[in-house]
């Protein structure tokens, strides 16, 4: 269709290295969704008759239709799902088919059916986050009361409630939504019309594309339209946090389900065994999660590097946005889809947990702010109660074995009643502070989490139905 201009056909070589089938035929649909809402733009400035609109419309159904059923395949020596589109429907409607490209270019047609499509795959991934936000907004409220030991350094650092340590993961994500919107958001601009780079000298109406897709307005300049691919970076940079975070989750409960730690159990069905060791329950999803992400920062940084050498307008080189953004959307998709099951049927090993406290050491800040409260200066009460650790060390001894004479050769300011208190559940609920794990503050924390969950349905529902 463009080889007027040459004298020698392309080359097969040149064809196979140059052809970009592999990864946006899976655009197809979208890409007649633009080519539909053209049609009506062309019919709309008089630049189609209304019986051209309607075989155009009618004929691209029909070419969706045959895509779909797999009577179409593409064909390599067209090059691209845009070509293979317009040469089947010429195939079908003659000269009339040979109208659909008129005031467009390949440039502002991708813009927008990558648009559109990332468009729908992000609102999809939206619903899929909400559902990730609820199985762990389930963990957070059911495992509420039980008490188990928070770490820092990968060390026993205070107790926790197990739904404060849950809602600690439900804000990062909670964040990654709102990164979430911003790259929806970002990307609902509609470049059709703006053609190669300069726009079009035909009377098109690019507010009627826009409104026809459904995006909030058209893109403002020409040059940007065509060369704009920040949207996509916005996505990854969603996407890498997100993942992040997944990673970070997908850590914690290989660890703290290992013999060693004994504070959660995984689920049989989302676990695996080994081929020659009998015992084992191999965590093997949760590794995959975590060992997928690095793919995904990959293609961020892929697409950054890409970016940062181009110069204006369209360059070949965005033909490749595409292939690591379709694999960074199919791990999204998969670690969305067996995350939230497998979150929701995680377990508390009460037993387990229960070992991290029986030698008292975790409660040793609870016994220093004690002293706080007596007038002893906090630097001195850190000395003191370290002091005593250090004696229970040498002498075989913990915090719990100690009767109230020890406890007062080593602190002399030391009573019954910090006994009463010396135990991981007191120790859970005298942390009232905003945002602490008392139980009566995870309570919060779940009733502002519900809030959150409510904010997403609402943005969702206001996002209109996808384009026909």
């Amino acid at each position: 269709m463009w080889k007027s201009r040459f004298s020698e056909d392309t080359a097969d070589v040149v064809l196979k290295f140059t052809q970009s089938l592999d990864m946006d035929w899976h655009l197809a649909e979208a890409d007649i969704k633009g080519s539909k809402a053209h049609v009506k733009t062309l019919a709309s400035a008089g630049l189609i008759t209304q019986e051209e609109e309607k075989a155009l419309l009618t004929g691209l159904d029909q070419v969706l239709d045959e895509i779909k059923s797999g009577k179409l395949e593409p064909l390599i020596k067209l090059e691209d799902v845009h070509m293979n589109i317009e040469a089947r429907l010429t195939e079908i409607l003659g000269d009339i088919g040979r109208k659909l490209h008129t005031a467009r270019s390949r440039n502002d047609q991708i813009a927008t059916t990558l648009r559109l499509f990332l468009r729908e795959q992000l609102l999809e991934i939206a619903s899929k986050v909400e559902t990730f936000l609820e199985s762990i907004l389930d963990r957070a409220e059911n495992h509420m009361n039980f008490v188990v030991p928070g770490y820092t350094h990968l060390r026993r650092a205070q107790p926790i409630s197990m739904g404060h340590y849950w809602m600690s993961h439900f804000w990062a994500f909670a964040r990654d939504f709102s990164r979430l919107k911003a790259a929806l958001e970002a990307l609902n601009e509609c470049p059709l019309g703006s053609a190669a780079l300069a726009g079009s000298t035909f009377p098109l109406d690019r507010h009627l594309s826009a409104k026809l897709l459904r995006f909030f307005k058209p893109t403002e300049n020409s040059i940007d339209s065509v060369a704009n691919r920040d949207y996509i970076a916005d996505f990854y940079h969603f996407a890498s946090l997100f993942l992040v975070h997944c990673s970070r989750l997908a850590e914690d409960l290989i660890i703290y389900s290992s013999d060693e730690f004994g504070i959660v159990q995984l689920p049989d069905a989302f676990c695996t065994g080994s081929s020659i060791m009998p015992q084992k329950k191999n965590p093997d999803v949760l590794e995959l999660v975590r060992g997928k992400v690095g793919q995904v920062l990959g293609s961020y940084m892929d697409l950054l590097i890409m970016l940062k050498g181009l110069p204006l307008a369209y360059n070949r080189d965005l033909q490749e946005d595409k292939r690591s953004l379709m694999n960074v959307l199919q791990t999204l998709h998969g670690i969305l889809d067996v995350l939230p099951p497998l979150i929701l049927k995680v377990e508390i090993d009460v037993d387990g947990a229960s070992k991290a406290f029986e030698d008292g050491f975790i409660l040793a800040t609870d016994v220093a702010d004690y002293l706080v409260l007596k007038g002893v200066p906090f630097r001195k009460a850190h000395w003191l109660v370290g002091n005593a650790i250090k004696w229970c060390l040498n002498e075989g001894k913990n915090f719990l074995d100690l009767s109230l004479e020890e406890w007062r050769s080593l602190i002399p300011q030391f009573d019954e009643e910090i006994l009463e208190n010396l135990n991981p559940r007191s120790s859970v609920e005298r942390r009232k502070t905003y945002g602490g794990t008392a139980f009566s503050e995870v309570m919060r924390q779940l009733s502002e989490g519900k809030k959150i969950i409510e904010e997403v349905e609402k943005f969702l529902s206001l996002w209109p139905e996808d384009v026909d």
